[in-house]
């Protein structure tokens, strides 16, 4: 799927801004009744989620459906044009009503979807745009929902004898099996974007390394008749190759290679014209492998140095914010950071942007996250979700294929592999074959293992590189540092013999920012500090450990519960990107560490 530019052949109108809404109060179920809508309108900015922009708990607290409506008028230009109306991410589930008929659906709420305006909306016309966004999370959606009455990290149980009885009174709340707030509503941009009737629908390129010369194979999808011609150009806007057709082999001689920062990571761009369309993709010439015990980019073993990552900031919760994109990158540069994994979520299109442009490496996650999380039962037998799984998977390649930054996809975080370990590896690994069928550039496929029993776990060992998430020291072992550290070792050496390369993607402890002590004791930023300094050291010892990415880069929100004091505390930086001791911790230690080379085979 093509990102809307606007250039000599297509438009793009903005529908960001004020927006009217109202919460649903159970009765309307979706559809639209514009009598109760009118009855309860209130602003409401977009893209945000709704949850914290008024002080209201209905707002945070709302189990449901919500309604947002604007009136639009498409400008007069845009006549004879082909017209989309495009969401970049609706929160969970969307039925978008035009001039109050059905104009379509979407499940899923973190990646874009489209609704073709042909026959619908014309242009020089005014039209009302009315979007039901549902919040609601459960055993079939993507994040996982509780359908049992347990919240993650508590339970729905009000003490009382009769959990029933609880239920009866108690109000309908989101029950979420992860660990972050379930933010929700039009999360991201919304755009009318136009092309011609003759068009370009998708572009892909495929880049390899011959020698000194970049090969690019590239396919060109099209609507209508025309001719496709390609040129490839510089970053300095020369016309490095070209050729026609829709789909190719072209040539650069002595390829700049798109490499991590603080290398140079150059980026070409792929000019495309059919019939009078015309549509430019930015692209780095890279390569990704793994081989033995190594992680290998442009042939060279590179390092994670990085973070687990959220899309949280107050007051737009989720919402897109391109400038705390670019404060959070510059943060990244400060930390001598390379990478980030985009837990637990596919993340707005302009990060990955950034990230190509800084140099910035990218795991690239789905919002599989909670499967299995308490159940009784197999949740790969009895959840229905692997339908939707296959959905979210095919929609975020096709949406993040031709970035370099992204060198590897996670199918998930933390499911639950050792209660029922052939019923999770049978669902693993024939998902694995899945994605790696769909990615044109054939990259790594992993997904992200939870603290278990890792020797019952039979999926996790199956995947291109194994990634851990650990919690030595904090959730177990609680602030015993050498027994934590006895642990890891340990299971390191479990996995030593899977013979796979292994990254640390989650690994922390909650820390509040100035809470100071001269015997490191937990809560304190001294012994969050100590943690790390602790387990790196197992880490370095392995020479098959590729990377090291501390849970989190700043605190952020979840739920209420006795185990979250204002969200979770664990980020090196707090909400608002102040630094902790630890951040200056790792900044110190990254430094030292090359992207490359690090762990000597």
């Amino acid at each position: 799927m093509l990102y809307p530019r606007s250039n000599d052949k297509r438009s793009v109108l903005s529908l960001d801004g004020i927006w009217s809404f109202c919460l649903d109060d159970g009765s309307n179920g979706g559809s639209i009744n514009n009598d109760f809508i009118s009855s309860r309108r209130e602003i409401i900015s977009v893209p945000a989620s709704y949850n914290d922009q008024k002080d209201d708990p209905r707002f945070r607290e709302h189990y449901g459906w919500a309604y947002y409506e604007r009136h639009v008028t498409v400008p007069a230009f845009f006549s004879g044009e082909r017209l989309v109306l495009r969401f970049d991410a609706v929160t969970h589930n969307a039925r978008v009503f035009i001039n109050g008929a059905l104009a379509g659906e979407h499940k899923g709420g973190f990646l874009p979807f489209e609704i073709e305006l042909e026959g619908i909306v014309r242009a020089g016309e005014d039209f009302l745009l009315q979007v039901a966004v549902d919040n609601r999370v459960s055993h079939s959606t993507l994040p996982v929902g509780n359908e049992e009455g347990m919240a993650f990290f508590g339970s729905d149980n009000a003490g009382v004898p009769s959990v029933e009885a609880a239920k009866r009174w108690r109000k309908k709340r989101n029950l979420p099996n992860f660990d972050f707030f379930n933010y929700a509503g039009i999360n991201r941009s919304v755009r009318i974007y136009t092309t011609p009737h003759d068009y370009i629908s998708d572009i892909t390129v495929v880049p390899s390394v011959n020698g000194t010369s970049g090969i690019v194979d590239y396919t060109v999808a099209t609507a209508g008749e025309g001719e496709v011609s390609v040129r490839i150009l510089s970053r300095e806007g020369a016309v490095v190759a070209e050729g026609s057709g829709a789909s190719g082999r072209l040539e650069i001689a002595d390829a700049r290679l798109w490499n991590p920062w603080p290398g140079d990571p150059y980026l070409y761009t792929l000019d495309v014209t059919f019939a009078g369309d015309h549509y430019s993709q930015r692209f780095g010439v890279r390569t990704v492998e793994v081989r033995g015990h190594q992680f290998l980019i442009n042939g060279r073993p590179f390092y994670f140095k990085g973070f687990g990552k959220h899309e949280d900031s107050a007051v737009h919760g989720r919402g897109f914010d391109l400038t705390y994109d670019v404060k959070d990158m510059s943060l990244i540069r400060w930390l001598s950071a390379n990478s980030f994994r985009t837990s637990h979520y596919p993340y707005a299109e302009e990060m990955y942007d950034l990230a190509d442009e800084e140099g910035v490496v990218i795991i690239d996650e789905t919002p599989a996250v909670g499967i299995g999380a308490g159940a009784a039962q197999d949740p790969y037998r009895t959840f229905d979700i692997r339908q939707h799984h296959e959905d979210v998977i095919r929609d975020l390649i096709a949406r993040d294929k031709n970035h370099p930054s992204v060198v590897m996809w996670s199918m998930a975080n933390e499911p639950d592999t050792e209660h029922f370990p052939q019923s999770a590896k049978d669902y693993w690994c024939s998902l694995y074959e899945y994605t790696h069928s769909l990615d044109p550039q054939d990259r790594p496929v992993t997904f992200v293992c939870c603290q278990n029993n890792y020797e019952a776990d039979l999926a996790t060992r199956e995947m291109d590189v194994v990634c851990i998430n650990r919690y030595y020291g904090w959730y177990n072992l609680s602030g015993d540092l050498d027994a934590a550290c006895y642990a890891l070792s340990m299971e390191l050496d479990f996995w030593q013999k899977i013979g796979k390369p292994l990254i640390m993607t989650e690994y922390g402890a909650d820390t509040l920012p100035g809470y100071h002590l001269t015997s490191p004791e937990m809560f304190s930023e001294e012994f969050q500090a100590l943690y790390y300094e602790r387990i790196n050291a197992e880490l370095d010892k392995r020479d098959f450990v590729v990377g090291e990415h501390p849970w989190n880069f700043a605190d952020f929100n979840t739920i209420q519960g006795v185990y979250r004091a204002d969200g979770n505390r664990k980020g090196l930086l707090t909400r608002d990107r102040r630094p902790k001791l630890a951040a200056h911790y790792f900044r110190k230690r990254w430094s030292a560490i090359p992207d490359f080379g690090y762990k000597k085979k």
